[in-house]
Order: structure tokens, then sequence, then C-alpha cells
């Protein structure tokens, strides 16, 4: 999971991703980054904490770290919050497999419109819960492509 600052979207898309995969019994690594080195070892935003705590989902043991070209050897699938990383991410990938691991996160509950999830930081609480909202509808299909073994 990739936004900018990894204070915001990408952690709370980690963590609801986490949650839904431990309840459903799926055994799999998540990890949230940002493009930029702004807040590397920050906690998520207190709002956005505050949101997930709300729903049930703790995300306070998380803190911010600078995505690396080395994530595409980790990883099998890299979620982009928005245009403007993924097209960061696209920069950094060395070869078409790397590419290939790019998704934008949103894609996966609107097929095919690449739509931002939209960066809450300078907005109201009501910024938090649309984006907890979004990015809820799209893990829950993630984690049933998953555990369905019908991803990619």
């Amino acid at each position: 999971m990739v936004c900018l600052g990894n204070i915001c979207r990408s952690p709370m898309a980690h963590g609801i991703l986490r949650s839904i995969a431990k309840t459903n019994g799926l055994e799999i690594e998540v990890d949230s980054a940002g493009t930029s080195s702004y807040h590397i070892g920050d906690p998520p935003d207190l709002r956005q904490q505050e949101t997930a705590l709300k729903k049930g989902i703790d995300i306070s043991d998380l803190r911010a770290r600078q995505f690396t070209v080395q994530d595409f050897d980790e990883f099998d699938l890299i979620y982009a919050m928005d245009d403007s990383n993924y097209n960061n991410l696209i920069a950094l990938s060395r070869d078409e497999k790397d590419r290939s691991k790019l998704h934008m996160i949103l894609n996966e509950s609107h097929p095919g419109k690449y739509e931002s999830v939209p960066d809450p930081y300078y907005g109201g609480s009501e910024g938090f819960e649309l984006v907890y909202d979004l990015l809820n509808n799209a893990c829950e299909i993630i984690t049933k492509k998953l555990k369905d073994g019908t991803y990619g």
C-alpha cells in the first residue's frame, strides 16, 4: 500500500487489509510505504488512527517508511492510492515484471476507472471516514480474490 507520506491513506489500507485477511484466515504479508521521505518513522496521522479505531482496527503500531526498489522484489502486489504515486512507482520500476505488480487500489472496486483515493490530510474528519469506506471496500474485494485464488 503506497501513498505520499505513509501517514494517512496507505497505513489505513494496510490496517484494513491486515484485519480483513486475519478475519478470513488468510495468511498474507501486508505493508505500507510512502513515495516521499517526509514522515519516515512517524506513526499514522492521529485522525486516521481514530477513524480506524472506531472501526475496530488498531494501526498505532505502524510507522512510516519510504518505498524502495527492493519492495518490488519483496511483494507480489503493490497498490498506489493515487495517480501521482502510481507514476512515481512506475518511475522507480526496473522492468515490466516490476510494473506488472503495480495497481491503483480503487480499480478493485471501480475497475478500469483509475480513480484516486482522496488525500484527507488537509480536510476534516469526514475525509478520513470517506477514505476508510473506499479502502475497506477495495480491501474486501482484494481479500476475496486472494482467498478464492482468482487474483491475477
